[in-house]
């Protein structure tokens, strides 16, 4: 090999060693402060700089294509998260080229928290919300309607973003030979219901660890109930149907997210779970099975883009719609064209959140018919 090749060579694998380093290396976010929580109600959260990488539209999302058999018009108040108060009020800006004679009022405080409240007392004509809602904001929904809200994905969350509904993982230990782990086998190592159907998995050597690791037990770290990170985990892999799954009572809970990470780096026979933001350095994260017989998907910008990854996120707007009800056509055209090819341009000129794939969004243009 000539000289120049053997130093262009040389220059390519130092480049992709700087760049892991510099991934793994990447600051851990903090918590926030009680000024920043404070301002982030009252402005929206202060969004972050962009992922270099970025993703494409899916080519089978419907267009949107206006209705011309009525006139579409109303007034609705609603609320957002703090994460999503720019990107709705995009959303409210660019069907109204559309639609002129919709208004909307989406005053602060911004918090996905207040707005389910709100909504379950009868006050908001719909809420958006960065995660799950939480099952007693539902109970109390249904208390007063007789019904459970309706609540449909109209975006995906982000890969790695800090308080932006990033991608959940699970990881390990980074001296810890495991290469990869199934929904089945942590609903084994997590609960006490295992509705997915194996017995409790206590050691490394019941996931096929041999050696040292055989009768090693294995330490679970995770998030203390009520959270946003474990209730998704619970229904995501605890839950089967309407069987809602329940936690170990030994896990090592911690009140916030932020400590789970450090906490398996420094435990060599340890197990958690975190959003992507919050995992640093001193742990591998596994690829994911979500059947037994399916392949194990890693958590890459590409798989959690597509969807692919099966603990990638989704953003809800949450609704009061009676059943076998419509909702008022404005809201309903509202909806519909957030979940359309131009709706989730919205998205992808904002450079923070992801859109959906066409099959996501099924589900809701089915649910507005």
């Amino acid at each position: 090999m000539k000289p120049i090749r053997l130093v262009h060579a040389f220059l390519i694998v130092l480049c992709a060693v700087i760049g892991a380093r510099a991934q793994t290396a990447r600051p851990l976010p903090k918590p926030p402060t009680p000024t920043e929580t404070a301002n982030w109600k009252e402005q929206g959260r202060t969004l972050p700089t962009p992922e270099l990488l970025q993703p494409t539209l899916d080519p089978a999302l419907p267009a949107f294509v206006p209705r011309t058999d009525l006139e579409i018009a109303g007034h609705f108040k609603g609320a957002s998260s703090d994460v999503l108060a720019v990107l709705t009020k995009n959303w409210i800006a660019a069907f109204q080229k559309f639609y002129p004679k919709v208004s909307f009022d989406l005053p602060p405080p911004y918090a996905g928290s207040l707005g389910a409240v709100e909504l379950a007392k009868g006050g908001l004509d719909f809420v958006m919300v960065s995660r799950e809602l939480r099952p007693a904001d539902i109970t109390e929904f249904r208390k007063n309607f007789s019904y459970d809200p309706t609540s449909l994905p109209i975006s995906g969350g982000t890969y790695r973003h800090f308080g932006f509904l990033d991608a959940l993982g699970v990881f390990v230990n980074q001296d810890n030979p495991l290469k990869q782990i199934s929904f089945a086998q942590l609903d084994a190592i997590l609960s006490t219901t295992h509705h997915r159907g194996g017995a409790a998995i206590t050691t490394w050597g019941q996931l096929g660890l041999t050696g040292e690791w055989a009768d090693k037990p294995i330490h679970v770290w995770g998030v203390k109930p009520w959270n946003g990170f474990e209730e998704f985990v619970r229904q995501r892999v605890l839950s089967v149907g309407d069987k809602r799954g329940e936690w170990r009572t030994d896990i090592n809970f911690v009140e916030t997210v932020f400590p789970v990470s450090p906490a398996v780096a420094k435990d060599r026979y340890a197990i958690g779970y975190a959003g992507l933001a919050y995992v640093g350095d001193g742990v591998k994260l596994l690829p994911l099975a979500a059947e037994e017989s399916a392949p194990a998907v890693p958590p890459s910008y590409e798989d959690v883009a597509r969807a692919t990854y099966p603990l990638s996120r989704l953003v809800f707007v949450n609704l009061n719609k009676a059943p076998g009800k419509p909702l008022p056509p404005a809201l309903a055209e509202f909806v519909r064209f957030i979940v359309s090819h131009e709706g989730q341009q919205v998205i992808l000129d904002q450079k923070i959140f992801l859109p959906l794939r066409a099959e996501q969004t099924a589900v809701t243009r089915a649910a507005l018919q």
